[in-house]
């Protein structure tokens, strides 16, 4: 992972676990996703955006978004492994896991920049 996506990455990361900590599991979640949309590509970065989802999960007493994001932890980390992820995913429960999304152009040009 190239330094400025590495950076852009871990600012969401930093932001949402402010959020988290304060209570604003919305606004965290939003964050994340964002998190999700720059890591999906690094297993390392794609595990710790799915887990800090999972830990909103518990937070919101889900066990059906527990189970969601535990199983996107596992496929998450194979698929970024193998090289195969539906791109612009959010990777939330509130979507299908395979579903290709169109990514935000502030982000689209980070990882446009990551991968030269």
């Amino acid at each position: 992972m190239k330094t400025e996506l590495m950076l852009a990455f871990e600012a969401e990361m930093t932001a949402a676990w402010r959020l988290i900590d304060a209570g604003r599991l919305d606004g965290a979640m939003r964050h994340l996703e964002r998190a999700h949309v720059l890591g999906q590509n690094h297993v390392v970065p794609h595990v710790r955006s799915h887990w800090a989802m999972l830990c909103i999960a518990f937070k919101r007493h889900s066990l059906a978004e527990s189970l969601g994001q535990a199983i996107r932890i596992i496929l998450g980390a194979l698929g970024s492994a193998v090289g195969v992820v539906p791109t612009g995913n959010t990777g939330g429960t509130n979507i299908s896991m395979f579903a290709r999304l169109p990514i935000d152009h502030d982000l689209a040009a980070i990882i446009k920049w990551d991968q030269r």
